[in-house]
């Protein structure tokens, strides 16, 4: 099991707010380069996602990689930003096979969905964010970093 680095921490927001906890997670992920973005269908991975591509400065049209199982981004700074999405992916091998493990140590920012999908192949440290829906509008984020 991975160490804790940090505690449980909460962001709530509304979708009207969802730039500002980008911005909070932005801030309590730094130094982590591998998030780990867990949620059931229809929490909003993909949009926490795409205002997380627009606070890092991206102008870029942002789509969920399902049916890729990545896509590239770049930052204002023009750093590559990777999006996994592994909701179709059968087993951790087909995303092995991918090069996740290149992704992952390129030091580059990894945004990954579904990554109860590949649990031994996420790094030790990572930044864990699990999105819980509050209501239609609401969400509540607990996140933590491991080292």
């Amino acid at each position: 099991m991975p160490e804790l680095v940090s505690t449980d921490e909460k962001i709530s927001y509304s979708l009207e707010q969802i730039h500002e906890a980008a911005r909070k997670l932005l801030n309590a992920g730094k130094g982590t380069n591998v998030w780990a973005l867990h949620g059931p269908m229809g929490s909003g991975k993909t949009t926490l996602t795409k205002t997380l591509l627009i606070e890092l400065g991206s102008h870029e049209t942002v789509a969920s990689p399902t049916f890729s199982i990545v896509n590239e981004y770049r930052s204002s700074e023009n750093e590559p930003v990777y999006h996994f999405d592994f909701y179709r992916i059968k087993n951790e091998m087909e995303a092995y096979d991918i090069g996740t493990d290149e992704y992952f140590d390129s030091g580059h920012l990894c945004l990954v969905e579904w990554p109860e999908k590949i649990p031994s192949l996420l790094p030790v440290q990572h930044f864990e964010i699990h999105i819980e829906i509050v209501d239609e509008q609401s969400r509540l984020i607990h996140y933590r970093k491991h080292a």
